[in-house]
């Protein structure tokens, strides 16, 4: 093969040297670390070797110190992005002593280190490795999982993984590594046998030699081998021959090549999961010996290798005994055998979701996979078998279970068994290469023989497995891949560097500044034969590296030559350019298209190997021709031309066009010299070997040649059609045809390579030149291939395909008129290919006939090379036609393949045509057709690159889909279809929680000026932007702030009467102070909710909290006033709670999203004790956003065990509110703890507090929510009824116990009413009853009889129930078991009592709980009205009773009055209450109104004479009560009515107003400003319990009151709150704005489906009610959320703050700007068209688009400067054409219109010399004429009138006009002769061109076959023209002409 190369010998030059030099190297000496490893200096290795040549060193430069020499290495990989764009540098990992140095950078950009890793011991190896973090092992799709790009660094005893992330793991190894290796799985270890190890005696298989690990929190685990038996039965076994090493392993395709010593061969082997049945089999293979010694044993690995032996130190073990991997008390069909370990596996499951630095988590590699160096001994092999053996590894039994493994290796193919026995050496180097035509090989260099052995292979049809060829040998001394342009460089015996593609020589590489090594040098190159040379060969590069184009520097200089660096190093002075006595040594580090040369002299050289092309158009060539030729002979083409360009001093970018030509025609058999135009290409002198350069001219003077020579020059061409020609009246030069032409008639050569295969490369260099006319950039690509094409179609006789040219470019086309004659036998020799079709295939005229409903034959397109227009063919089938099936299936019946092989099908294919049909919508075509261009990467760039005429099927489509786009549309379609709003929505949607953008938006930035004097009141951070848009007419927000403040001094006014005495005036100031602060005790609490999740914090700040204040000021003279005095009794402690609260509060400001890990925690610790509840209330609100999950466990039982009881209470229900509902393990035994019903009988009791068990109870209850979990409801169920216990423990706040208890269970059996699994022994709800009526207490069954035999000494119960501690826990455990179940039955046992007598047995506080129970049982009953109300209260009060606004008191004997009165107040307080959760959330307005009439009565009813009846108190609570209600309603409102009462109540302290009453009111404020706004509350059943945790309707009387309800449960109302405000956010500005909102409301039972206008920001209701929300214009675009298809695209938006991104429309002003509307009527006027548009002035144009290009567009083109003349009216037409394409909102239509006008104009001028854009008009025109569009505009006419009705009819007659004009000026006589097939005049060319073009004229030949000479009459040719499928209007001009009377033009 190679003789072919002989003829000339073609050097190949090199691109730009550089020297290198590691940069890890240089900065390790600087590194810090740098003196403790006593890093010396490198000496150049030539110093420490003998210097006579045998530098045996290939890849570590030795140095020497004192102990040892110091090995250093390296290797490079191309950059990789995260994003995953190009990038553009090597990045090198450089390991020395204990450091490893990650640098990136190239030759263009400086070398940066990126990480620097120090350990503790030396380095062994680092390297990349790709982790998948998968959550189901068993997922067969490695693609689906994320991947964990890592840096892996090997020690002799540990590996340490660095992830990009920045988590960092340590692995700790079993055994001695020799090797690590990356895979695409994971890491792959082998293990090193030492020599020392005994040979197995022979029962036993050794261990296992290799291992992997697929994550490093995972164990390491043995590799199973499968390779096939002599009868095609496969043995799957480990992997355990010690003589096998892995010498190269590859991630894509995933194979290990492998060296076998023992027999000297290499083998291939596949890498993959293994299958469970393999695991399967390695594991149950001891089971089949069936005797214990035999197990003993057997095969596999040992179960107690795992076992720690003490003495061993896990490195150093040599690993001789082990039995079988498995405990042998498994049966063989135990289900669990291939199980992980439990403990293990979840142990890995959760510290993947923590930070893993957190535990060691080593201990799994290390305790199971020890192998002791003890002997067998009968001890060991009895712990083998008897699992509960107490020996002294007995700790370590429930670890013993099988090690599965995870990855197997299939035998693929070995090489053959040489039959020279010659000593065969393991490969120094494999790499994967494939050639030029993608075919793969495998290459491996075996150094001793230097041999590089090559191996083809290719995947099977069916893509599963792996095909290889046979070897082949090429001498060698070293070779790397050049992957970019998939060539090898192969180093050989004799120096000189070859480059090779596959197997085929390419040519010797010249590298400037390096001698080319002669023949006779490579004698005295000595062979070196140094003992290290296996060692120190550098490992070949295991990953291959992607594709990227090189920037080639032309500078030849290195450039990292700074000073320093000479004095440095010492090897740097004598410069790589004058070394002439070195020669290369090694390839190594191959990059890309990058390499590095080794020289003799220990420098090395970094070279570039150059590209294959660089222009676009050259690359495109030659792909299309490679894909037609057969494979041998396009290798052969492409290493010629691959010599041609890039020989020494090669071409520049311009010229490189003409070379392919010439190189090209030669190989085609063209004798080049002699062709006239290829001779006036200018080659730029270049000094390539296939040009003859020009001869020398002797003389100065010229001479008549070059005259000609000038004439017949593109050049002269271009001035004479120049327009300065034709207005000077220039006459044209005869150009007299060159001498040679006359005489010789030129002829090819047919021996030439490409000879025979002209005609196919003539069809695909065509259809490259259709694919370049779709692009508009590639415009003078066109015009150098149309040149080529002309010669070739004149050579090969193609007159339509001529004809075809000469339309295009008449000008061109008809100027070059030589040709070469090809004789018929030569023809004969050619191979036609099956899809060459005598008519050229033209894109324009088949989409001309799609538009025009004709059939069109399949279009014939080269795949890979042609993309454009098979897009632009699918894209028009689908949407013209309205096939949806074109774009769906491969094989499209509108697309014919063109491949190299012969197909039979492809003539049949022709037959069928297609047409216009529909079968769709058509809305849903466009939206397919948007969809399926983004998928298949088409982009808006691509888009305008698109001609007109072409594009605007799809600009249609675009703007269609943009009218009604869907809001679940990925980016990129957004950005397509032009919808900023969309795209910014989607992109902001797949950022992470907390990344996005958005926080930033709506964060508002108070100045700092102002809060520096104020203390910080903790509502600093309120988004003020977005509140001011839902609140702009007062100033409620600043009211709010002010009425929750609690950090300023309150104000204690006090006037001193004339009696009192100053001692006692200060008295009652502070008498008053501690009135005031009970109310400012409770504000923390309404802060939280004002401030809910309205913060991110900074993670290196703590959280700022503001302090509680507790003093005053005392008017006139703002003297303070202090509690502390000692002049009064303040309570103890009376604070502690209070600053609990505001710890909770603090911490409820970080919103969920933010980014906060376990150190900040703890970081927010405070020194100071005082602050300890404020931290406990911190850590609970943690809890409640979802943080507390990220606190390490450490921690966790750090805080518990300091024994702090508000801390415990914090912690565990925040713990147990981040774990909701996940019946999580360790918290549930966290919580038992504290719980002493949970804890096992005999345990120590434990001196709970018992806050904390109240707190533990709720928490069991949270964690358990809704799961029906059998225990806990039992457990929970006897805790309701808990009797005191004998000690004072029990005694105390029992009441908050109970109802603790009977709310965790409500919770745990949440709404499952009557379908309690498995519980119906319990009785649940009876035994609820028991403990609501009362009744004898029943034998306490269960595990703790024993603690309750004995009765409390306090307390005397006797053994009835106390109703009065049970009732209330027992009541709501009913109401939410059966939460909405509308169960009439249990409703009824909830009822009122209705007798006086029964009325006295219940707490009227009880008769508001069971109402409330009743209600939420019943929930569809509830209605909103005050008659539903009234309802549930018996007859017998309601007739007796004062009603709530009477003021007389009736006597009455037999009733108690009192009773009845408070009765009465309870129940309505419960229906109110119940009626608040009904419509939590939802503003709804006849609730409101319903709530705040009985508001009114309560507070009337508190300032009556009747008040005393009823009990001030009493009437205080259900006023509460009534207020929360309606704030539950109008939560996050901010309801103004609300706020008044709430501001009434807020100022009202004296009396009987308590803490508990203060904390009701200020929750009320806050749940009403939920948020600021943004947060609302749902009705769901998880919510409605967290709210009946926290409103529970007995408030505390002072603030350390916890007996009937534990107030930290008050923060649980966050677990109801959901985020459901939506923020329209204008895209352009990027502020908040008004938008306009259509919600539509799924229909329901009690109403329709019903719309309602909202304007946001607003808060939406519920989502499971909605069924869509729509954006409504005018102002804005349109955006529909459809709710029906799910709502988390919704939720996802309202959880990033609610932000929906909205653009405003051309022309309109947003509702702030504009309230009314009325600002607008400008955009009207210039919508509707009137004749006035004109007269507007281009400064307007601003309101109607904000794009900078429209803007200067109007500056420069629209705006009439000063005595313009005829330009004015050009100007007025701009002005026009850009208002309508303002106003219709299709700016990208602008370039469309100028281009249409200026063609006209240049047609009008007849100065058209390219006819391209006559055919956009064309098909503009048939587009709209077309029958789809005519469809679309008859559904929807208002819309999408793309174009100015007016101005196409305008362009279309103005271009008739002058077609016409033409003919009637002598054109007609051309035309003529052009139909007879005459020459016709060179005036006329370009206009008859286009005559043909617009009417669509066919060519004579297809006229001469129509028979139309002998026509006489018209009718007879409109019959003929039926097949020409030609328009009348055009043979109406033809006409005249064909019926012989040429000069009677009827028109």
């Amino acid at each position: 093969m190679s003789n072919i190369y002989e003829e000339k010998v073609t050097m190949i030059a090199a691109g730009d040297l550089q020297e290198f030099v590691p940069f890890g190297r240089d900065h390790c000496k600087h590194h810090p670390n740098a003196l403790n490893l006593q890093l010396r200096q490198l000496q150049p290795a030539s110093e420490l070797w003998s210097s006579d040549g045998a530098a045996g060193l290939v890849g570590s430069l030795q140095e020497v110190t004192i102990h040892e020499k110091q090995k250093e290495s390296w290797h490079l990989r191309k950059g990789v992005s995260d994003v995953g764009e190009e990038v553009e540098y090597d990045e090198e990992l450089y390991v020395a002593g204990n450091m490893v140095i990650w640098s990136k950078g190239s030759k263009s950009q400086a070398s940066t280190v990126y990480k620097a890793f120090t350990v503790d011991s030396p380095v062994l190896q680092a390297l990349w490795c790709d982790f998948i973090i998968s959550q189901d092992k068993s997922e067969k799709d490695d693609n689906s999982n994320e991947v964990e790009k890592c840096i892996c660094i090997l020690q002799s005893s540990c590996i340490n993984v660095h992830s990009m992330e920045g988590k960092d793991y340590i692995a700790s190894l079993p055994f001695q590594v020799a090797n690590v290796w990356p895979t695409k799985y994971g890491l792959l270890f082998e293990r090193s046998s030492s020599a020392h190890e005994v040979p197995p005696s022979p029962p036993r298989e050794p261990l296992p030699t290799m291992f992997s690990m697929l994550h490093p929190l995972d164990e390491i685990t043995p590799l199973v081998c499968k390779s096939g038996g002599l009868f095609g039965t496969s043995r799957v076994h480990y992997v355990a021959d010690s003589a096998m090493k892995i010498v190269f392993l590859n991630a894509d395709p995933s194979i290990i090549m492998t060296y076998d010593a023992v027999q000297g061969l290499h083998s291939l082997w596949i890498l993959r999961r293994v299958k469970p049945e393999e695991q399967n089999a390695v594991l149950k293979f001891s089971e089949q010996g069936g005797t214990p010694q035999h197990v003993a044993t057997s095969s596999s690995l040992t179960a107690h290798l795992r076992s720690l032996s003490k003495g061993d130190s896990p490195v150093a073990s040599p690993f001789q005994n082990y039995s079988s991997i498995h405990s042998q008390s498994r049966s063989t069909s135990s289900p669990s055998l291939h199980s992980r370990s439990p403990s293990i596996s979840n142990m890995a499951a959760l510290s993947r979701s923590h930070s893993p630095a957190l535990g060691v988590h080593s201990f799994s590699g290390v305790q199971r996979f020890n192998f002791s160096s003890h002997n067998q001994s009968p001890k060991r092999q009895s712990i083998s078998h008897s699992p509960n053996s107490t020996s002294n590894d007995s700790f370590l039994a429930p670890e013993m279970e099988p090690i599965v493994p995870e990855l197997c290796i299939d035998h693929l193919w070995t090489e053959a068994i040489t039959s020279t026995r010659e000593k065969n050496s393991p490969a120094s180097k494999v790499f994967i290469t494939s050639d030029l035509c993608g075919q793969k090989f495998l290459c491996f260099l075996v150094e001793s023989q230097l041999q590089l052995r090559c191996v083809k292979f290719q995947e099977s049809n069916d893509k599963t497995q792996l095909i290889f060829g046979s070897v082949t040998n090429l001498q060698a001394k070293d070779a790397a891949p050049v992957e970019k342009i998939d060539t090898m460089l192969v180093l050989e015996g004799n120096g000189n560097l070859v480059l090779y593609t596959g197997l085929v020589r390419v040519g010797k590489v010249f590298i400037p500044g390096l001698p080319v090594p002669s023949l006779t040098m490579s004698n005295t190159m000595p062979r070196p034969s140094t003992p290290l040379d296996s060692v120190s060969t550098p490992k070949p590069l295991s990953k291959p590296l992607g594709s990227l184009d090189e920037v080639v520097l032309l500078s030849p200089v290195p450039e990292l030559r700074d000073s320093s660096k000479l004095h440095d190093s010492p090897y740097i002075d004598d410069c790589t350019f004058q070394q002439l006595g070195s020669y290369i040594h090694s390839v190594r580090d191959p990059v890309h298209n990058r390499v590095t040369l080794e020289l003799s002299n220990g420098s090395m050289v970094r070279i570039t190997i150059p590209e294959i092309a660089t222009s676009e158009l050259v690359k495109k060539c030659l792909q299309a021709v490679k894909s037609i030729l057969p494979k041998e002979i396009a290798v052969q083409m492409l290493v010629k031309w691959y010599n041609v360009h890039n020989a020494p001093g090669g071409p520049s970018y311009h010229s490189e066009w003409n070379l392919f030509i010439t190189c090209l025609m030669n190989m085609m058999g063209y004798n080049t010299d002699r062709l006239a135009w290829i001779r006036n290409l200018d080659f730029e002198g270049s000094l390539s070997p296939v040009i003859a350069p020009k001869k020398a001219r002797p003389s100065d003077t010229g001479s008549d040649e070059d005259w000609e020579y000038l004439l017949n020059s593109d050049y002269h061409q271009n001035v004479e059609s120049h327009l300065l020609t034709r207005a000077l009246h220039l006459n044209p030069l005869e150009v007299s045809l060159l001498k040679e032409d006359v005489l010789h008639n030129l002829t090819l050569d047919s021996s030439t390579l490409l000879f025979t295969h002209i005609p196919a490369i003539f069809f695909v260099l065509h259809l490259v030149y259709e694919e370049l006319k779709l692009n508009s950039l590639m415009g003078e690509g066109i015009r150098s291939l149309v040149v080529l094409l002309v010669q070739l179609a004149r050579d090969l006789q193609l007159e339509p395909y001529l004809d075809y040219y000469y339309r295009d470019y008449p000008i061109l086309v008809k100027a070059s008129r030589q040709t070469c004659i090809i004789d018929q036998a030569q023809i004969g020799l050619m191979h036609h290919p099956s899809f060459f079709t005598p008519e050229p295939p033209s894109i324009y005229q088949w989409l001309s006939s799609c538009l025009k409903g004709e059939g069109a034959s399949p279009y014939p397109y080269l795949s890979g090379v042609c993309e454009r227009s098979k897009l632009i063919v699918l894209s028009v089938a689908l949407y013209i036609l309205g096939d949806e099936r074109a774009v769906s299936n491969e094989a499209s019946q509108y697309l014919s393949k063109v491949t190299s092989a012969p197909k039979k099908s492809q003539m049949d294919q022709n037959d069928n045509r297609y047409s216009f049909r529909h079968s769709t919508p058509v809305n849903s075509l466009a939206e397919k057709l948007v969809l399926w261009m983004t998928n298949v990467g088409f982009t808006l760039r691509d888009l305008e690159s698109l001609p007109f005429g072409v594009a605007l099927p799809i600009r249609d489509a675009i703007y269609h889909c943009r009218e009604q786009p869907a809001s679940d549309w990925p980016e990129a379609v957004c950005l397509l279809i032009g919808r900023q709003d969309l795209s910014k929505q989607a992109c902001e949607g797949n950022l992470p929680k907390g990344k996005s953008s958005v926080a930033q938006v709506l964060s508002s930035d108070v100045p700092s000026g102002t809060e520096a004097e104020e203390e910080d009141d903790g509502m600093n951070d309120m988004n003020q932007e977005v509140m001011s848009l839902i609140w702009n007419e007062d100033l409620r927000v600043q009211e709010v702030r002010r009425l929750l403040q609690s950090a300023h001094p309150v104000r204690v006014n006090v006037v001193q009467m004339p009696e009192v005495n100053d001692h006692e005036y200060i008295e009652e100031k502070e008498n008053r102070l501690l009135q005031l602060c009970q109310r400012t005790m409770a504000l923390p609490l309404g802060r939280g909710m004002f401030t809910l999740f309205s913060y991110h914090p900074v993670p290196t700040e703590p959280l700022p909290v503001p302090k509680l204040n507790l003093t005053g000021r005392a008017p006139p003279r703002n003297t303070t006033v202090d509690l502390n005095s000692g002049n009064i009794d303040v309570p103890p402690n009376m604070a502690c709670w209070a600053s609990f609260h505001n710890g909770v509060a603090a911490g409820l400001k970080i919103a969920p999203a933010s980014q906060i890990d376990s150190a900040w925690i703890v970081y927010n610790k405070p020194k100071n004790a005082e602050l300890a509840n404020e931290y406990a209330g911190f850590l609970m609100a943690l809890g409640l956003n979802g943080h507390l999950t990220k606190l390490a466990t450490l921690n966790i039982h750090d805080y518990l065990t300091k024994g702090h009881e508000m801390t415990s209470i914090g912690l565990l229900l925040g713990v147990s509110a981040a774990k909701l509902g996940t019946m999580d393990m360790s918290i549930t035994r966290l919580l038992s703890i504290h719980i002493p019903a949970l804890l096992p009988p005999t345990s120590t009791e434990l001196d709970v507090p018992h806050n904390v068990q109240v707190a533990a109870v709720i928490g069991i209850g949270l964690v358990y929510q809704g799961t029906a979990h059998r225990h806990t409801a039992e457990v929970l169920l006897a805790e309701i009824g808990r009797p005191p216990g004998p000690e004072m423990e029990y005694c105390t706040d029992r009441e908050s116990y109970s109802l603790a208890a009977g709310l965790a269970l409500g919770m745990v059996c949440l709404g499952h009413g009557s379908n309690l699994i498995g519980m119906s022994d319990l009785n649940v709800p009876e035994q609820l009853y028991q403990y609501m009526v009362g009744g004898h207490r029943r034998f306490q069954a269960g595990i703790h009889r024993e603690k309750h035999k004995s009765p409390s000494y306090q307390i005397k119960e006797g053994d009835t129930i106390n109703v009065d501690v049970t009732c209330p826990g027992a009541t709501l455990a009913l109401a939410m078991i059966y939460l909405k179940t509308n169960n009439r039955s249990i409703a009824d046992w909830l009822r009122a009592p209705d007798t006086m007598y029964l009325l006295d047995f219940v707490k009227p506080e009880f008769l508001l709980l069971r109402t409330l129970a009743r209600c939420l049982i019943l929930w569809d009953d509830i209605l909103p009205n005050s008659k539903w109300v009234d309802s549930n209260v018996p007859q017998i009060i309601r007739e007796n009773s004062i009603s709530l606004n009477e003021t007389e008191i009736p006597s009455s004997e037999d009733l108690n009055l009192e009773t009845l009165a408070q009765a009465h107040v309870y129940i309505i307080a419960g229906a109110c209450l119940s009626l608040g959760f009904r419509f939590a959330g939802s503003e709804n307005l006849a609730a409101f109104n319903c709530l705040y009439k009985f508001a009114k009565d309560f507070m009337k009813c508190l300032s009556a004479p009747t008040a005393s009846v009823t009990g001030h108190y009493n009437l205080e609570t259900c006023l509460s009560v009534v207020l929360l209600s309606l704030a539950m309603i109008m939560a996050g409102s901010g309801n103004l009515k609300v706020l008044q009462l709430c501001r009434f109540m807020h100022k009202k302290t004296g009396g009987e107003m308590n803490y508990g009453f203060h904390l009701a009111h200020h929750m009320a404020l806050g749940l009403l400003f939920l948020g600021g706004g943004r947060y609302s509350l749902s009705t769901s059943n998880s919510s409605i319990a967290a709210l009946l945790c926290a409103l529970y309707p007995h408030f505390p009387v002072h603030s350390t009151d916890n007996r009937y309800h534990l107030q930290a449960l008050r923060h649980l109302y966050v677990l109801a709150a959901e985020p459901r405000l939506l923020v329209p956010v204008d895209v352009d500005t990027n502020t908040p704005c008004y938008a306009l909102l259509e919600v539509t409301y799924k229909g329901t039972q009690w109403y329709e489906e019903t719309t309602e206008e909202l304007m946001a920001p607003t808060l939406l209701p519920e989502l499971h009610l909605l069924k869509q929300i729509k954006v409504k214009g005018p102002r804005y675009w349109e955006l529909l959320i459809d709710l029906s298809k799910g709502t988390h695209h919704l939720k996802s938006i309202l959880s990033k703050d609610g932000v929906l991104y909205v653009k405003l429309r051309a022309g309109q002003l947003s509702y702030k700007e504009d309230p009314m509307g009325w600002q607008s009527l400008l955009a009207q006027t210039v919508t509707h068209r009137n004749s006035e548009a004109r007269a507007f002035k281009p400064e307007a144009i601003s309101a109607f688009t904000s794009d900078p290009a429209l803007l200067s567009f109007a500056e420069y083109f629209c705006k009439p400067t000063v005595n313009l003349g005829q330009k004015q009216e050009i100007l007025d037409l701009f002005s026009s054409i850009l208002y309508e394409c303002v106003t219709q909102e299709n700016p990208e239509m602008l370039p469309a219109y100028i281009a249409i006008d200026q063609t006209v104009r240049r047609l009008e001028r007849r100065e058209i010399s390219e006819t391209f854009e006559l055919w956009q008009i064309k098909l503009v025109l048939e587009f709209f004429s077309s029958r789809s569009h005519q469809e679309r505009m008859q559904k929807i006419p208002s819309r999408g009138l793309f174009m100015n009705s007016e101005f196409l009819p305008v362009m279309k007659c103005t271009i008739d006009n002058a077609l016409d004009q033409w003919l009637q000026a002598g054109g007609d006589v051309c035309l003529h002769s052009y139909l007879s097939g005459q020459p016709t005049e060179e005036a006329h060319l370009s206009m008859l061109a286009c005559f043909l073009i617009y009417h669509s004229v066919p060519t004579p030949g297809q006229l001469s076959a129509g028979g139309l000479e002998g026509s006489m009459s018209f009718s007879e040719l409109l019959l003929k023209f039926k097949q020409l499928k030609m328009p009348v209007r055009a043979l109406l001009r033809l006409a005249p002409l064909l019926l012989g009377s040429p000069q009677s033009m009827v028109l």
